[in-house]
């Protein structure tokens, strides 16, 4: 006779639990309020963001659930500015990163100043990207444009990444950046310095599609009053949203820090593996 409990020997073995599978109104639901967080998202980033939360779902049924909910966004262009006077007489750089495999965090920084239009006037963003993670990873806003503007954000950056010699600072030819200021205080960091060519846009990709996003998803949404205003909405946009948050194409569908994070977990592992065989 075996040696059992009472309780032992009437147990049933439960059965793994399943999770239960989605009704369209569930991911109808969710998509939803994806679209009204991010209301510049289309199918395939809403796809991408469903499949993270452990949606077992492809990208023509969400196309098919916003066609019918009407969630697809249409973008609405508004007046383009100039914010570039390469009308001086500094010195002009090569472009470094033409056809450039960039490979790895704090080798290539591209750099570009945008306006935000207040109540009665406008004031000027200057950012700085890593432009491998796409990470915004300094700003600067103020009334002025002029070389003060681009050296907070330039110091900001700096202090935050602490990159080695030898990266290479990519912008335009303004003479935000051109100026002697600007380019001494790259010079004493040992960054490489690189220029888009005049009037090319396409030179200087990145920082252009991080300001089409930061004017689509945030600034053309809010009415903003006063500078005040700008200096609160930017910031949390840069940090809270498009570094921690919005999902990027080109990062294979992550946010900037946590592609970051990635990278630098698998840089780890693989100098710890590195050390160990050696």
């Amino acid at each position: 006779m075996l040696n059992l409990t009472p309780s032992s020997y009437y147990y049933k073995v439960k059965e793994p639990s399943v999770p239960k599978q989605k009704t369209d109104a569930d991911i109808r639901d969710r998509i939803e309020q994806i679209a009204c967080e991010f209301i510049h998202y289309g199918y395939r980033r809403i796809t991408a963001q469903l499949r993270r939360e452990g949606y077992l779902i492809n990208h023509k049924k969400v196309l098919r659930i916003m066609r019918e909910s009407s969630l697809l966004c249409a973008v609405k262009k508004r007046k383009w500015i100039n914010t570039t006077d390469s009308n001086h007489p500094y010195p002009r750089y090569p472009n470094l990163v033409k056809e450039l495999d960039i490979s790895s965090l704090n080798q290539v920084w591209v750099a570009d100043i945008t306006y935000i239009r207040i109540l009665t006037t406008f004031v000027y963003l200057a950012v700085i990207l890593d432009g491998f993670s796409r990470k915004a990873i300094g700003y600067s806003i103020s009334k002025g444009l002029d070389t003060s503007l681009t050296l907070r954000a330039l110091k900001m950056a700096v202090a935050t990444r602490k990159p080695q010699p030898g990266c290479i600072h990519h912008s335009d030819q303004g003479v935000q950046y051109a100026a002697i200021d600007y380019i001494n205080e790259l010079k004493e960091h040992k960054f490489q310095i690189s220029m888009a060519r005049k009037g090319n846009p396409y030179d200087n990709a990145m920082a252009e599609s991080f300001i089409k996003t930061l004017k689509y998803e945030e600034v053309n949404l809010w009415d903003y009053k006063t500078l005040a205003d700008v200096q609160k909405r930017i910031p949390f946009f840069i940090q809270e949203v498009y570094n921690k948050k919005r999902l990027h194409s080109s990062l294979g569908y992550l946010p900037p820090n946590e592609f970051e994070d990635g990278f630098i977990n698998k840089e780890q592992h693989l100098q710890s593996f590195q050390l160990v065989t050696a």
